[in-house]
């Protein structure tokens, strides 16, 4: 009896060790993504998290670097000060003509570049590798470039124009109004359309090629199979490309503060350009704040109807 009980007693004392050691085994399996997120997220709070925050501080608050004594809440005061700002509307409407132009165009010519990639043609790896080049340069280095071709002494688009028969003069692209910013448009269509190309080219290689046959075969022609095979198939990869690369381009001010520095008179710069430059000439971080404020609530709005109109959820997984 008392060797039955011992062995009970030892068999029940295993079961409960087996049972708490499957118990913590559960719950450590479902603990542990959270566990390995968590360096990630805390590097994201403390980089990303943080400035953010302290930039939606700011905007609420009289902050100029040069009144270290006079700094207060002030409420609303900075948004209604750029919204009774000429020059901050003028810099909305040149944002949008920034990004619509800028986007638009290297959506175009990379969906364009992609279909042509394609195919199959002698050197086809070297023309790649040189077509994405543009991808592989800083945007410093390429405003300095357009610079350089849009100058009014020695570019070589007057140079070009000029050997043509074009113009008798040279024009100061630069320096007109309405007209600097385009300059800075066409540097960042160069510059963006490898983005597309890429993206669109990777999309194109996941389509079956028996669709294409079958296609073939029922006697559609080029135009027919890329509206009802190709777009449809790629069109959760082109909604994507699409919102990143206006998010980018919207708060892009390297190739526009290098080239034009927002002018002449303010009419080239964009709203993160704008903001560089109020806060480099007139230290007043709270209204520079208040800008980026409104910056991020414009791109939130146009993310949400943007993946909305486009039916991104409907869009299919292909």
């Amino acid at each position: 009896m008392i060797f039955h009980r011992l062995v009970g007693e030892v068999m029940s004392r295993n079961q409960k060790e087996n049972t708490d050691q499957i118990v913590q085994k559960d719950w450590m399996k479902g603990k542990e993504p959270y566990l390995l997120l968590f360096p990630s997220f805390l590097l994201i709070l403390l980089f990303f998290g943080y400035p953010i925050i302290d930039g939606l501080r700011l905007a609420f608050y009289h902050y100029v670097l040069t009144e270290p004594g006079n700094i207060f809440f002030s409420g609303l005061e900075n948004f209604k000060e750029l919204l009774k700002d000429g020059n901050f509307l003028l810099v909305l409407k040149n944002s949008v003509i920034w990004v619509v132009a800028s986007v638009g165009l290297q959506l175009v010519l990379g969906f364009a570049l992609a279909l042509a990639l394609s195919k199959n043609f002698r050197g086809k790896n070297l023309y790649q590798a040189i077509v994405f080049l543009p991808w592989a340069v800083s945007g410093f280095l390429i405003g300095m470039i357009f610079k350089w071709m849009f100058n009014e002494h020695n570019g070589l688009i007057n140079y070009v124009l000029k050997s043509l028969g074009i113009i008798d003069h040279s024009i100061p692209f630069l320096a007109l109004p309405n007209v600097s910013i385009f300059t800075a448009v066409v540097a960042m269509i160069w510059y963006g359309v490898p983005f597309f190309a890429i993206m669109v080219l990777a999309a194109l290689q996941s389509i079956p090629q028996e669709v294409h046959e079958a296609a073939a075969l029922d006697g559609a022609g080029g135009f027919k199979k890329l509206t009802t095979i190709t777009i449809p198939y790629i069109k959760k990869t082109l909604i994507i490309t699409t919102l990143l690369r206006v998010i980018w381009v919207f708060n892009s001010a390297d190739i526009i503060y290098i080239m034009t520095n927002g002018g002449p008179a303010n009419t080239s710069h964009n709203l993160p350009s704008y903001i560089f430059s109020t806060v480099f000439y007139t230290m007043d971080f709270g209204q520079a704040s208040a800008a980026g404020v409104i910056m991020i609530v414009l791109l939130v709005i146009y993310s949400v109807i943007f993946l909305k109109v486009t039916k991104f959820d409907k869009a299919g997984d292909f």
